[in-house]
């Protein structure tokens, strides 16, 4: 079933301008520490160590699958109703569209890399893959810092809180339905990621004001055990770096 897009133009009937973008930062910061240390692991694994290979490997999919994803949201979500509310932020969005169809031809060079250096750990391989990595966290530092200096702000004054919120919501909805092929942890990684975004002096008072009651005693007491997994299989010999 095709995903219904959300109305541009004009506000929804009841809803009013302004919302609480913040958020975005907390994602942002997510995809720099991922793309930060995505290489790192890859140029980390030994030639021909296959095991190794796979697991970070599943990783780095699970890393491209949000890149897209969260860019896709943003298409739905964002360019029409900002240009079509503020004209004048129509040069920025532009610049988001090209930034993002960017993003998106280095993911199509890069992805196919992913299966063979998997199945043979192999060290050209694996360099050619870390390299195309870096070239992609770079495009992507810059897309991000020009995102939340021109995007935000516009985005904050003209959009209403429910359809900020819808970007979240279909993010949790993709999520699950992809949760086959991503793995059942993943809605863990999710939140536990999130989480780490967070500084540690806040993240008591951020789960309390940001997670339902209910999903934050699921993550206590199922959900922190497979995101502390997770980070154990990507760093068994280390600490996992801070986020924040």
């Amino acid at each position: 079933m095709a995903t219904k897009l959300p109305a541009s133009g004009a506000l929804p009937e009841g809803q009013d301008p302004g919302c609480d973008t913040s958020g975005l930062l907390l994602v942002h910061r997510i995809f720099r520490w991922l793309y930060r240390e995505l290489p790192l692991l890859v140029r980390e694994v030994a030639a021909g160590d296959v095991e190794r290979a796979a697991i970070v490997g599943r990783y780095a999919h699970l890393d491209f699958f949000a890149l897209h994803m969260h860019h896709e949201t943003e298409d739905i979500a964002l360019w029409d109703r900002l240009t079509s509310r503020d004209p004048a932020c129509a040069l920025h969005v532009d610049q988001m569209r090209a930034q993002h169809a960017e993003v998106s031809a280095q993911l199509a060079r890069i992805e196919p890399q992913l299966a063979p250096w998997v199945a043979s750990a192999d060290p050209g391989l694996r360099d050619r893959f870390a390299s195309d990595i870096e070239m992609l966290r770079d495009t992507l530092s810059v897309h991000l810092v020009q995102e939340e200096d021109e995007i935000m702000p516009v985005a904050g004054a003209v959009l209403s809180q429910q359809e900020w919120d819808w970007m979240e919501e279909h993010t949790r909805a993709t999520l699950a339905a992809h949760r086959k092929e991503l793995g059942k942890d993943v809605m863990a990684l999710q939140i536990g990621l999130l989480i780490a975004s967070v500084p540690e002096d806040e993240r008591e008072e951020w789960q309390r004001a940001n997670i339902p009651a209910p999903i934050r005693l699921l993550y206590a007491l199922l959900m922190k055990r497979k995101y502390d997994r997770a980070m154990r299989e990507l760093y068994p010999d280390r600490p996992v770096p801070a986020m924040v």
